[in-house]
């Protein structure tokens, strides 16, 4: 049993989220962001995070994919964290963050 608990722990370090939701099952158009402020303006699900080591690697890796990024990588002293933000490409925004010592 603890063999297989250490398994499924280790197995916890790679995951994947599927989100689903209601609505038109039809395809919409992405919502168009031009910044993390117009962000805003949409109702409903904003965003999830997802901490990396280095995010100035992690943003140049996704452009480098075509990944539209929606805010560059900023420092928010109140928090010691380093974020930034994408879309996917249904326009949902994901946020990165470093923690910053």
């Amino acid at each position: 049993m603890a063999d297989r608990r250490g398994r499924d722990l280790a197995f916890l370090r790679a995951f994947l989220v599927e989100l689903l939701g209601g609505g038109n099952p039809l395809p919409i158009d992405a919502p168009g962001y031009s910044d993390l402020g117009d962000s805003l303006r949409y109702a409903g699900y904003h965003h999830f995070c997802i901490n990396v080591p280095d995010i100035e690697k992690a943003v140049a890796d996704l452009r480098a994919r075509g990944v539209k990024i929606v805010t560059e990588p900023f420092t928010l002293d109140a928090i010691s964290r380093k974020l930034a933000f994408f879309a996917d490409p249904s326009g949902n925004l994901i946020e990165l963050a470093e923690i910053v010592t």
